[in-house]
């Protein structure tokens, strides 16, 4: 650690635990590089953890893990990227290399990963530590605060064209209008489906209407109207080839059971800890896939750079900007549903 200090958003514990401190400015050491933050995104995991929702989160630690920046130092032994070049990180600070997961190349699911803003500190904050193997190259003309969206989009690619097999004439359902389940439309719409469903609930409104935006051709509220019904009704009767399951929680797998269609699949990205309390057996009669979906690989962000370098995903309409000071008001928007994504800006408007 360097003399020199910065700014950082630092979770000690929930609500007003979190403040902005000034800590050391972190030197990178051998095979490390030091990224001066262009953008970070607030997830929603850093909102629940924000809120207390998280109790294994260790403290004191700098939150975030959807960031872009430049680098402004290299450690020994760094020769393929230079200082000054513009890059995203992906979000694995270290992995152990030596499991089997990680041999394989599938070190997303490596038992012993630290995220960032979780095992390691985070980029909500003017610098962070990275390492080059988890860094890409932004293209030229992407700005900052999209780059930083690059981590999200990649949970939505690895969900739906890794884990699922949407196919043209498809009808998808995505369950949850949060800024995954937004991103997880956009890539079904470049996939081609027939058809794209969103379900949510009526504070969602603003979160609904931008989802017709990304590419939604029906909103279905669930606290108005029966979703089972109106998804069933929509095409032959059977149900939807593919449910995406945004949110996580059991009375949403519930419905997506009801929903599928035989032969037809579930993929589940969003979290849910409590017991679910049903009967998966229509599972087993629909002949119905029940997909986990965690995390991406490095082919991954290079496939969603390079979409966003051609224009075809755009994530501008996701984008609401703050400067790290204003963290709070982002972080607050967020908790209130009125906008999807809040991105920090630590070091203003660096291009």
């Amino acid at each position: 650690m360097s003399s020199a200090t910065m700014q950082g958003l630092v979770y000690r514990g929930p609500r007003e635990r979190t403040q902005i401190e000034e800590v050391g400015v972190p030197t990178p050491e051998a095979g490390q590089v030091l990224m001066k933050v262009g953008a970070v995104g607030v997830c929603g995991t850093d909102i629940h953890v924000w809120q207390g929702d998280n109790h294994q989160m260790p403290g004191p630690r700098i939150l975030g893990h959807e960031f872009s920046g430049v680098i402004a130092a290299v450690g020994a032994g760094v020769s393929e990227f230079k200082v000054g070049e513009r890059v995203v990180s992906e979000t694995a600070s270290w992995v152990c290399g030596t499991c089997p997961y990680c041999r394989a190349g599938q070190y997303n699911v490596c038992p012993n990963r630290k995220g960032f803003g979780f095992g390691a500190d985070g980029a909500m904050a003017n610098y962070v530590i990275s390492r080059p193997a988890i860094l890409h190259r932004i293209p030229d003309h992407v700005p900052m605060s999209h780059a930083s969206l690059t981590e999200p989009a990649c949970v939505a690619y690895n969900a739906i064209v890794e884990k699922s097999r949407p196919r043209p004439a498809d009808h998808a359902v995505v369950m949850g209008p949060g800024p995954i389940g937004l991103m997880c439309i956009a890539v079904l719409r470049l996939c081609g489906v027939a058809r794209i469903s969103v379900i949510g609930l009526r504070r969602d409104g603003n979160r609904l209407d931008l989802a017709k935006k990304m590419g939604a051709d029906d909103v279905l509220v669930g606290d108005e109207q029966d979703v089972v019904s109106a998804v069933l009704n929509a095409g032959d009767g059977f149900g939807a080839h593919l449910v995406v399951d945004a949110v996580g929680v059991s009375k949403t797998l519930d419905q997506s059971l009801d929903m599928v269609r035989p032969n037809g699949q579930i993929t589940k990205i969003g979290w849910g800890p409590a017991p679910v309390g049903f009967s998966i057996d229509r599972l087993v009669a629909k002949a119905a896939t029940l997909q986990g979906s965690f995390s991406h690989l490095h082919g991954t962000w290079e496939r969603i750079l390079a979409l966003m370098g051609t224009g075809q995903l755009n994530v501008a309409p996701l984008v609401t900007e703050f400067d790290l000071l204003d963290w709070h008001e982002g972080f607050m928007a967020m908790e209130e549903l009125t906008i999807p994504k809040a991105v920090l800006r630590p070091n203003g408007d660096i291009a």
